[in-house]
C-alpha cells in the first residue's frame, strides 16, 4: 500500500500585497533559496507594469494575466489495451495555478529584455492582453484536449 498523502502546507502571504497567490508565484520564481531576490524582482516587475498601465493597479494586471494563462483542460496519457491515448481531463484549481505560474515563468525567462524584472513585466503585460507565449501555450493545451475529445470516455 502507498504511504499517506502529503499534507498541504499553508503559505504565509507576501509582505507587500498580503496575498497567498503572489507568495506562491514568488516561491516558484526563487532560485537557490534566494527569496529576497525573487521578491525584489517580482515587486520591480509589478512597479514596471503599474507605470506602463497607469489606469490600473499592477497587481490586478498580474491577476488578470495569470487567469489568462491558467488552463481549464489538459490531456493525460493513459494506456488502454496496448496503445496509449491522450485523454482530456479537467484541471484542478491548485494545478491550474501551478501550471499557469510555471508557464509564465518559463516563457518570461526566454524573453530578451535586459533584467528579469523587465522580462517578467513584459510577460505579465502580454498575458494580460491575451497574447504572448504563455497564453499560446494554454491555447495549444486546450486545442490538444479538444482534438482528443473522442477519447474522453476512457477517463478513469
Amino acid at each position: 500500500m502507498r504511504k499517506a498523502r502529503a499534507k498541504k502546507r499553508i503559505l504565509t502571504p507576501d509582505p507587500r500585497f498580503n496575498d497567498v497567490l503572489i507568495a506562491r508565484f514568488i516561491n516558484c520564481m526563487m532560485y537557490d533559496g534566494k527569496k529576497n531576490s525573487a521578491r525584489k524582482i517580482f515587486y520591480d516587475a509589478i512597479d514596471i507594469v503599474g507605470s506602463k498601465m497607469p489606469d490600473e493597479e499592477g497587481v490586478e494586471v498580474f491577476r488578470r494575466a495569470l487567469n489568462n494563462v491558467m488552463p481549464t483542460v489538459e490531456v493525460k496519457a493513459r494506456r488502454v489495451g496496448g496503445s496509449t491515448f491522450q485523454i482530456p481531463t479537467e484541471v484542478k484549481p491548485e494545478r491550474r495555478v501551478a501550471l499557469g505560474t510555471k508557464w509564465m515563468l518559463n516563457f518570461c525567462r526566454k524573453r530578451n529584455e535586459k533584467s528579469m524584472a523587465e522580462k517578467l513585466a513584459g510577460e505579465i503585460l502580454a498575458a494580460a492582453k491575451g497574447e504572448g507565449s504563455s497564453v499560446k501555450k494554454k491555447e495549444d493545451t486546450h486545442k490538444m484536449a479538444d482534438a482528443n475529445k473522442a477519447f474522453s470516455h476512457f477517463r478513469a
